[in-house]
């Protein structure tokens, strides 16, 4: 048997992995995760799943632990290209076909869903379900039944003993009977494992909102969080109606994450406590609420447009408070610090330290790892979900509760871990693994070029040297220059002399040797540069345009090849027909 995680190691997102044994496979998970800083212009990035493509027969199955975006936000992209059923809990499906629909794809999808305490068979495998406390609804583990043992994945999880709205927490007790029958390999979630101690209840938030409430009763609340922590909402909610609030929705994706709940009955919302923008604008600021997104400084989200000024229905000032529940995902501290400094410039009072307890952890510390494989207590263990220092954490913590350092699989994305019959594990042969970016559309094998491409633009700019030349590859009319971003376009008037002399000098050596379109252009691009370079450190991307009117004859003849005209002989004109 062989387990292959194909994202999710040494990242925060991109969550995927596969269980093989034989002939059939299953798959856990299917997210993305958001592009770096210098990933410019790219929307998301999924993970690489040409191994499953290329096995695409033997899989029985996708099975989702929860709905959040880095667990599921690759599926509408992944699963036409596989044509599996798909696992989950209510919540979790209904999000994939929301997902589904965004993306207009013409795929219909075979859902199943499924409860915790239940049971699927497919192929080899039985795969079960165990709730779990996270910060949305309908989150599982998900325990495999194999031919080799028990593989038990726990999701994202922590163990809040006093969840909000009257929700069950994790079924500790379901756990501790795997525990029992034996677990042969546990995956567990590794992102809080450099946190002491437990992570903080839900219900400490609620404590917080009311405190806020109370203390600014005479001023605008602005309250930003994930779209999808569905818990947060529904607190929002409740606080707000037992203050006299009203609340707006702010941001495409809260829009649409509140609605699915209301509809699926995860969320308990009277109509009237929500208003629209025309009638916030009847309203005195210290009669509502507004729930928006932007807790991570995504540039086009409610809350940052609100920073900048751009907002077209809230604008900020000293009467408003701000509150950004949520911590910053690793790689969008810039992001969020600079949200908080608009913030503030705009007049605004802003609550977002951590310490200030406006948000609480969907992930278990250490504490609740210890608890985990003290239920557990795996034979083998391997940390998933989390950048590689939180991996290694996780397997520190593992090592000091007692499993052998040997039984420990700290892997990458596209390791396989492969268990034997006889009881035995070791890091198999690596298959194909990595990241495709999403700009639009999938960028796959071009993404490093395009990435490189768009770097260099943004350091350097672009200057265009436009000409049209004869077929005797002499200049037919005045050359054209042209540029974006780059040196020249503040030194215009001292350069343009030399960029064309430039350009005139290489259109003379190309027209002395061999003629060639491409010759041309590598030789103004070679000319140009040495112009530049003369008085600037800074070399732009250099684009030749060259159109060429003539006889009609060969406008690009073998590279080597020269032109000749015998002396004496005329040019013709566009028209080569004979006369009669």
């Amino acid at each position: 048997m062989r387990v292959i995680p194909l994202g999710g190691m040494g990242e925060i997102g991109k969550n995927l992995t596969a269980i093989e044994y034989g002939d059939d496979i299953i798959v856990i998970d299917c997210g993305l995760k958001f592009p770096e800083e210098e990933m410019l212009g790219i929307d998301f990035v999924i993970p690489d799943v040409q191994y499953l493509i290329d096995n695409k027969h033997k899989i029985r199955g996708i099975f989702l632990t929860h709905g959040h975006e880095d667990h599921i936000g690759a599926i509408p992209l992944v699963l036409p290209r596989l044509c599996v059923p798909l696992y989950g809990a209510p919540l979790t499906l209904a999000l994939v076909e929301h997902r589904m629909l965004d993306t207009r794809t013409p795929y219909k999808p075979s859902y199943n869903n499924v409860q915790p305490g239940e049971t699927v068979k497919v192929g080899c495998f039985e795969v079960g379900f165990i709730r779990v406390s996270h910060s949305i609804p309908d989150s599982l583990a998900i325990y495999v039944r194999t031919p080799l043992g028990v593989v038990l994945h726990s999701g994202d999880f922590k163990l809040d003993i006093t969840p909000i709205g009257g929700v069950e927490g994790t079924d500790l007790a379901s756990f501790a009977e795997l525990g029992k029958e034996g677990v042969t390999l546990l995956l567990s979630d590794s992102t809080n494992s450099e946190r002491s101690g437990f992570t903080a209840s839900e219900s400490i938030v609620s404590r917080t909102f009311e405190d806020v409430f109370r203390r600014y009763k005479d001023n605008r609340i602005v309250i930003a969080a994930f779209a999808s922590n569905l818990y947060r909402a529904s607190q929002v909610f409740t606080i707000a109606a037992r203050f006299n609030r009203k609340v707006m929705l702010v941001g495409r994706s809260m829009i649409s994450y509140v609605e699915l709940a209301r509809k699926l009955d995860y969320i308990n919302v009277s109509s009237d406590l929500l208003i629209t923008p025309q009638d916030a604008e009847r309203l005195p600021p210290n009669r509502m609420v507004v729930l928006t997104t932007g807790s991570q400084g995504e540039p086009f989200s409610g809350l940052v447009l609100m920073s900048k000024g751009e907002h077209r229905q809230i604008r900020l000032g000293e009467k408003d408070i701000v509150v950004i529940s949520a911590t910053p995902i690793p790689g969008n501290e810039k992001l969020v610090s600079n949200t908080v400094n608009r913030l503030f410039a705009c007049g605004c009072d802003v609550i977002y330290e951590r310490d200030a307890e406006v948000h609480a952890s969907g992930h278990a510390s250490r504490e609740e790892q210890k608890i985990l494989l003290n239920l557990v207590k795996p034979k083998y263990f391997m940390p998933v979900h989390g950048e590689y220092r939180h991996l290694m954490r996780h397997s520190q913590l593992a090592s000091e509760m007692g499993i052998p350092a040997r039984n420990i699989f700290v892997l990458q994305n596209g390791d396989t871990l492969e268990l034997d019959p006889s009881g035995g594990a070791r890091p198999g042969l690596r298959v194909s693994a990595g990241s495709v970016l999403v700009d639009g559309v999938m960028l796959g094998e071009f993404e490093g070029s395009l990435l490189r491409e768009r770097k260099e633009l943004s350091e350097s700019g672009i200057l265009a040297i436009s000409l049209v030349i004869d077929d005797e590859y002499r200049l037919a009319a005045e050359l054209q220059i042209d540029s974006r971003g780059s040196v020249y376009g503040f030194d215009r008037g001292n350069m343009r002399p030399d960029i064309e002399a430039a350009a005139v000098s290489a259109l003379e050596n190309v027209r002395a040797g061999a003629v060639d379109r491409e010759v041309l252009a590598t030789e103004i691009r070679k000319k140009v540069r040495d112009v530049i370079g003369k008085n600037y450190r800074a070399y732009p991307g250099i684009m030749p345009l060259i159109s060429m009117i003539g006889t009609g004859r060969e406008a690009r003849p073998q590279e080597g090849a020269k032109r000749t005209r015998k002396p004496g002989r005329p040019r013709r004109s566009g028209n080569t027909k004979k006369p009669g």
